[in-house]
C-alpha cells in the first residue's frame, strides 16, 4: 500500500521574534516495515543553515538556523511510503519471549534497558498489567493484543492537539486520554510485566483519503526473533500497513516532530497542523528525494 502525505505545521507569534535553532523529525523512517519513495522539506523563512542527520535512535533530523526577527514559522512536508507489513504477527518469536514476565538474555539486556526503566514505577500501573498478563495465561502476544484492546474500548478517547503526554498513572485514574497519552500508559503496562517498548510518532490512514489527520501515537515492543512490533491502543489493534512511522524512542519527547525556541519579551506563540494523507494502490508520480 502506498501512503501519500502532506504536513504543514505554522507557528506563529504575536511580535516578531528571534528563532533559536528548530529539530524538525518529520522525514517518515525507512526500515523492512515501510519504504519511503519520495521526501521534500520546506521551511519558511528560509533558514541561514540546515544540516540532516540521525539522531541516537535513527530518526531522521533536520536542523535548520536562522537571522533576524520573523513573524511565523512554516514547516511543509511531502512523502510518499509504501507499507509492507499486511501481517502484524508475521514473525516468529523466540520461545524466551513467549511467556510473561519476560526475562532479556544477558547479550541484549542492557541494550534493552532504556526501552524497560519505568521512572516512577507506579503500583496501580504495574498491578493492572499483572492482571491482565493472568487472565490470558502469561502468553505475551495475547497480553500485547488484549492490553491495546482494553484501553481502546475502555478508556475515552481525547483529542488535546498540544502538551506532553499524561503520565501513566494519570491516565489510568481517568479512563481518558489522547493517543499520545494512551501510548504512554500502554509504554508502562508493556514495561511492567519486564518488555522493552517505545514510543512512536507517526500517521495512521483511516480511510482511502483524508483531510483534518492529526499526528499519531503508538507503541512498539521489541520482542527477540519477531523484533518490533508496533500495538495501537488509540485503535485496539496491532500495526499493520496503515500506519507510518515517523520517529521513535524510549520516551515521547525523543519522537518529538519539533523541538526548538524563540527569543521576544512577552511574545506568544499559536500553533496550527494541516495533515493530508492519500492512500494509493501504486506508486504516485513525481515527488522529490532528499531536502
Amino acid at each position: 500500500m502506498w501512503i501519500e502525505i502532506e504536513h504543514r505545521t505554522r507557528f506563529r507569534y504575536d511580535r516578531p521574534v528571534f528563532l533559536e535553532p528548530i529539530d524538525v523529525r518529520l522525514r517518515p523512517r525507512a526500515n523492512a516495515n515501510q519504504v519511503l519513495a519520495l521526501f521534500d522539506l520546506e521551511i519558511a523563512p528560509r533558514p541561514v543553515g540546515l544540516d540532516e542527520h540521525d539522531d541516537l535512535f535513527g530518526n531522521g533530523v533536520a536542523r535548520a538556523w536562522f537571522d533576524g526577527v520573523h513573524e511565523s514559522l512554516t514547516i511543509t512536508t511531502r512523502a510518499a511510503v509504501e507499507t509492507l507489513r499486511v501481517d502484524p504477527f508475521a514473525g516468529l518469536v523466540d520461545p524466551v519471549a513467549r511467556r510473561l514476565p519476560f526475562v532479556p538474555p544477558p547479550d541484549i539486556g542492557p541494550t534493552l534497558t532504556a526501552y524497560s526503566a519505568r521512572d516512577p514505577a507506579d503500583l496501580a500501573v504495574t498491578e493492572l498489567a499483572m492482571a491482565w498478563a493472568r487472565e490470558v495465561g502469561g502468553e505475551t502476544v495475547s497480553f500485547l493484543s488484549e492490553a491495546a484492546r482494553r484501553l481502546h474500548e475502555q478508556w475515552r478517547p481525547l483529542v488535546r492537539p498540544e502538551g506532553e503526554p499524561r503520565p501513566p498513572s494519570v491516565t489510568l485514574v481517568a479512563r481518558e486520554g489522547s493517543c499520545r497519552d494512551l501510548a504512554v500508559l500502554y509504554l508502562d503496562l508493556c514495561r511492567a510485566v519486564g518488555l522493552a517498548a517505545r514510543f512512536v510518532s507517526g500517521y495512521h490512514a483511516t480511510s482511502p483519503a483524508g483531510e483534518g489527520n492529526t499526528l499519531h501515537a503508538w507503541c512498539e515492543v521489541y520482542l527477540p526473533g519477531a523484533g518490533w512490533l508496533g500495538f495501537d491502543p488509540s485503535e485496539g489493534l496491532a500495526v499493520g500497513d496503515r500506519h507510518v512511522a515517523v520517529a521513535v524512542g524510549p520516551c515521547s519527547r525523543d519522537a518529538a516532530p519539533t523541538v526548538g525556541t524563540f527569543r521576544g519579551t512577552g511574545a506568544k506563540s499559536t500553533l496550527e497542523a494541516e495533515i493530508r494523507l492519500q492512500v494509493r494502490a501504486e506508486r504516485p508520480a513525481g515527488g522529490a528525494t532528499g531536502s
